[in-house]
């Protein structure tokens, strides 16, 4: 990962991107309301670095926290991380638990 990694929100798509210069990783999402659903987590099979999807959560998990909106992890992988990092629980809407 370097600096020039920039998360893009593909509002046409519904997907958040992270694009390096080997990899495209993707995050498809539903929004409803000002709740965001991320249902799905797509990582390259080519990416080695083990702290690439955590970076990649991160970056999400703050672009969703400035836009003030409440997070729906539909997807396992989402929901771990989630579990493993408990400063993004205060963006689960109220009575969801994970």
């Amino acid at each position: 990962m370097t600096d020039a990694d920039e998360l893009v929100d593909n509002d046409f798509l519904r997907q958040f991107e992270l694009k390096t210069e080997d990899h495209f990783a993707k995050i498809e999402y539903s929004l409803q309301e000002r709740k965001i659903f991320l249902t799905k987590l797509i990582i390259p099979e080519g990416v080695t670095d083990k702290n690439f999807t955590p970076h990649f959560l991160k970056l999400v998990f703050e672009n969703i926290e400035e836009r003030n909106l409440s997070v729906v992890p539909t997807s396992p992988e989402i929901a771990k991380f989630i579990r493993k990092n408990r400063q993004y629980k205060k963006l689960l809407p109220v009575g969801l638990r994970i």
